[in-house]
């Protein structure tokens, strides 16, 4: 967590855990170069790769934060390289307040959450908007996963730090898609109970 403490520890941000007594422990993440940026490992790359969504932070030329959650298929978010992302990026309400901020300002904030096994990876990064046809010309895209609808432009993000959260505070939360597995037997057994229940119906309607 290198970088990513110089760019988020501010002298403001300073300030505040040395009042509330946890500079000391913060020390130890500003440790290190503050010049080096964070690198993308297997184990980024492979939680990134298995997400269906993220949310994404800019900020406007007047100094307002803006969020937005992009969603697709898992793998939409490409790991290109250890010290890059990308994906496609879908006409939504086309607003482009995103893109807009992106041209006034390259700085972004990405958070990815995976609710069920209740862990969270933060990224700084800097985002160049291409047109959408260079998706195909991209080094290391795993396959052709991505957003479904039409594609306006691609999204490239040079990360300068990246964090793991601990769990703290995370909701656990599943989709339709973890709970799957995990709900077959339960249909399987209304589908048996069902069955039985139009076999009773008919034995005592024959009764009758």
């Amino acid at each position: 967590m290198s970088r990513y403490a110089h760019v988020a520890f501010t002298e403001n941000v300073r300030r505040v855990q040395e009042e509330r007594g946890s500079a000391p422990a913060m020390e130890r993440l500003l440790a290190s170069d503050p010049e080096r940026a964070d690198r993308l490992g297997a184990r980024e790359a492979e939680f990134i790769a298995a997400r269906d969504g993220f949310h994404l932070g800019t900020v406007s030329e007047t100094g307002w934060p803006y969020i937005q959650f992009r969603g697709g298929p898992p793998g939409f978010v490409h790991v290109l390289d250890e010290g890059t992302l990308a994906f496609l990026d879908v006409r939504g309400n086309r607003q482009y307040i995103t893109a807009g901020n992106i041209r006034g300002n390259d700085r972004v904030s990405l958070f990815f959450m995976d609710y069920a096994h209740r862990a969270r990876l933060k990224v700084f990064g800097r985002a160049e908007i291409r047109d959408a046809t260079a998706f195909q010309d991209l080094p290391g895209r795993a396959g052709d996963t991505r957003t479904d609808g039409q594609a306006e432009s691609l999204m490239v993000v040079r990360v300068e730090g990246l964090a793991w959260n601990c769990a703290q505070h995370i909701t656990p939360r599943f989709s339709e898609a973890e709970l799957a597995d995990a709900l077959e037997h339960v249909h399987e057994r209304i589908v048996r109970l069902e069955e039985e229940n139009r076999e009773l119906r008919a034995r005592l309607g024959a009764r009758t």
